[in-house]
Order: C-alpha cells, then sequence, then structure tokens
C-alpha cells in the first residue's frame, strides 16, 4: 500500500472520529460513542470506506492505546493517593469488579459454554468506565459524600479490572492450552506467570526512573517513557506474560519513586489523544453486525450479569465497611457505564481463545454502546436521588 495511501486513511479515521464524537454530543452521549460509530459506519462491514486490510494495518494502534492505558492507571496507584482514600472504596471497588466476574462466568459455565471462553468475557465485566461518570458528576456539579466515595471507587475501578483480567487469562490459557495439567498446575502457572509479569513491570519502572536522571529536558523524559512503555509491552507480550499489567505495574511503580512523575503523565495525556481515537474507530470498524443475533443469549447474560454483579458487588462492600445508606443503594448504579480498557481488553481476549474472537468483539462493542446510552442517565438518576445533584 503506498505511504500517501495510509496517511490518508490515517487522517481520515482522526477526522470522521472527531466529526462524529462532535455528533452525538447533541444526544449528550460522550465521545467514546461517537467514534465506535464512527469505525462501524465506515468500516468493511457497512459503507465499506475502510477496508479490512486497512483495519488490521492499524492493528499496531491497539497495542499503543492498550499500553498506555495501563500505565496510566497504575500511575493513579500512588501511596499518598491510597493513604488518603481510606480502606472503605477499595473493598468497594474490589467487591464489585469481583462479583461482575463471578456471576457472568458461572452463568455461561452453568449453560454449558466453553469454560475458557466464559472465563476470559466475565473477566471482562469487571471494567467500568471512568470518564462517563466523571463526566455527569462535573456537568451537573454533584456534590456529598456518594459523590466523593463515587470518584474514589471509579478511580481504583479498572486498576482491579485488570488485575483481575491478567489472573483469569492465565487460568483460561492453562485450561485452553493444557488439557493435561494438573489441578496443582493449572493454579501454579497463573500464578508463575503473573509474578514474573510484575517483575517485568518493576524492571521497566526502574529504568525510565533512572535513565530519567540523565535527561532533564521535558521532551526527552516523554522520548524515555514512551520508548520504555513500548519495550515493556512488548517483551511481556513476547514472553507470554500480560502486557497490561507489567505497564501497569511499570506506572505503579514509577508513580511511587519519581518526583516528576505527575508531569509524565500530564505530557503523555498531551500525544495519546489521536491515538485513543484511532484505536476506538478501529475497534468499532471491526464489528461486523451480521453476528449480533447469533449471540443473543451469551449477550443478554454478560449485559445483565455484570449489571447484578456490579450493583450487589457495590452494596455488599459498602455493607461491609459500615457506609451510609445513601452510599450502599446508590454507588452501584452509577458503576455500570463500560468503555474504553474493555474494549483494549478485547485484543487480548482474542489471542487467548481466538476461535471466539468475532463472538467476543460483538458482546463488548454492542454492550459498551448500550452502557454508555444507559449508563450516564442511570447514574444521573442515582445521584439525584442521593440529594447530590446540584442544577439539573
Amino acid at each position: 500500500m503506498p505511504q500517501f495511501t495510509t496517511l490518508l486513511y490515517v487522517g481520515s479515521i482522526l477526522l470522521f472520529g472527531l466529526l462524529f464524537g462532535r455528533f452525538v454530543k447533541i444526544f449528550k452521549f460522550p465521545n467514546v460513542t461517537g467514534y465506535l460509530l464512527s469505525g462501524l459506519i465506515l468500516g468493511p462491514h457497512i459503507l465499506s470506506f475502510y477496508s479490512l486490510e486497512v483495519i488490521q494495518d492499524c492493528s499496531i494502534v491497539s497495542e499503543m492505546a492498550l499500553a498506555f492505558i495501563a500505565f496510566i492507571i497504575g500511575c493513579e496507584f500512588k501511596r499518598s493517593f491510597l493513604k488518603k482514600l481510606g480502606i472503605t472504596p477499595v473493598v468497594i471497588a474490589f467487591f464489585e469488579a469481583l462479583l461482575a466476574v463471578v456471576i457472568v462466568d458461572t452463568i455461561l459455565i452453568v449453560t454449558g459454554h466453553n469454560v475458557a471462553f466464559s472465563i476470559v468475557l466475565g473477566s471482562i465485566a469487571a471494567a467500568t468506565a471512568p470518564a462517563a461518570t466523571v463526566m455527569i458528576i462535573k456537568q451537573y456539579r454533584a456534590k456529598g459524600p456518594v459523590t466523593d466515595m463515587l470518584m474514589s471507587v471509579v478511580a481504583l475501578d479498572d486498576s482491579v479490572a485488570l488485575i483481575a483480567f491478567a489472573i483469569s487469562v492465565s487460568v483460561a490459557k492453562s485450561l485452553n492450552g493444557n488439557g493435561d495439567l494438573s489441578v496443582v498446575q493449572a493454579i501454579l502457572t497463573p500464578m508463575v506467570e503473573i509474578f514474573f509479569t510484575l517483575i517485568m513491570g518493576t524492571i521497566f519502572g526502574i529504568s525510565i526512573y533512572i535513565l530519567m536522571k540523565f535527561f532533564k529536558k521535558q521532551n526527552n523524559q516523554l522520548i524515555i517513557t514512551v520508548s520504555v512503555i513500548f519495550i515493556c509491552s512488548s517483551l511481556s507480550s513476547f514472553f507470554g506474560l500480560s502486557s497490561l499489567l507489567s505497564c501497569m505495574m511499570c506506572g505503579m511503580l514509577f508513580c511511587n519513586i519519581s518526583s516528576e512523575s505527575d508531569e509524565i503523565v500530564s505530557l503523555l495525556g498531551t500525544c495519546t489523544p489521536p491515538i485513543y481515537v484511532m484505536f476506538f474507530v478501529v475497534s468499532g470498524a471491526q464489528l461486523n453486525i451480521e453476528l449480533i443475533p447469533q449471540i443473543g443469549s451469551i449477550g443478554l447474560i454478560y449485559v445483565i450479569g455484570r449489571v447484578i454483579g456490579k450493583l450487589l458487588g457495590a452494596r455488599i462492600g459498602a455493607e461491609i465497611m459500615r457506609a451510609n445508606k445513601a452510599i450502599c443503594r446508590y454507588v452501584g448504579p452509577a458503576l455500570i457505564p463500560q468503555a474504553g480498557v474493555a474494549i483494549g481488553l478485547i485484543v487480548v481476549a482474542e489471542t487467548v481463545v481466538p476461535e471466539y474472537s468475532d463472538q467476543i468483539r460483538t458482546i463488548i462493542l454492542c454492550a459498551t454502546m448500550l452502557y454508555e446510552i444507559v449508563g450516564p442517565v442511570i447514574a444521573k438518576s442515582a445521584l439525584k436521588k442521593a440529594g447530590e445533584i446540584q442544577e439539573t
């Protein structure tokens, strides 16, 4: 493919993604919904403006976006931040993410679906969309104990989701590729993989810190960070480790040993938006709408099971920590939106159970669009019932 043609498609992906993102705002939908619709409509399964070959040529964008997302999530795990939050939001985030995974996994397995497929699909249920929730809070100037707790929980949620996903994927790979493993090996193999993944992330987190001692200009520090993130992600994949978890660990270690981590995250925020837009547009273009009728029951299990898990888990976590009644009732509904991280996890999930890749992509993208349409409305309603919406 000639270079100018590739650049033409890249430019159009960014432009159309931006335009669709602005268009859906008319209907009060988040930008990510517009990006996905842009890819879906212009992709190979509807208008075919982007051929399947073009979309495949852009596959590296997904790897880049995932590496950045995981690293930035890891950078949220500062000791000072966790100390300020206290234990209550940690417990709530743990239970709402865990129960979403367990409920979806259990129903899928009990209803006779492939175990590895069920575990991988269920593990994506843990992820939430912080941006959609934060958007509602800012738009309606919500204030109060539920809002404060919600902000803390969504800040932790995707970190818990990545850990749950890494563990689930390790277990699924053991089941899917090694049917002759003993029970002990099936348990130990994922643990060993996660251990070496964390070691990999630790090494590269320290590497960023050391290299920055020799380069003080922000532009050079940005180059160091981006290069190390990409190398960490690539080597993790090469050795069969979780690139998501290693990049998250890299960010978590770096932010706790460097005083410059806030500036670096801010710098990354200036260069990543085009990558994220391309990532979501390409993801939308890969949605094969012809498969939607075929995933009916599985899609319902995923959507309903995840919602039940989020509501029940948040309630249990809040009750255990003896939070006030408003927090117990209304934090869960505000955790329903799901977008970026969940879509990113599709890329990894497809490598674990490739025979179910089309199903997983179709289920998650359809569910994401539904959650992004309905989720913010439910989140607003929950905060309004809690008496924390200041302006409607």
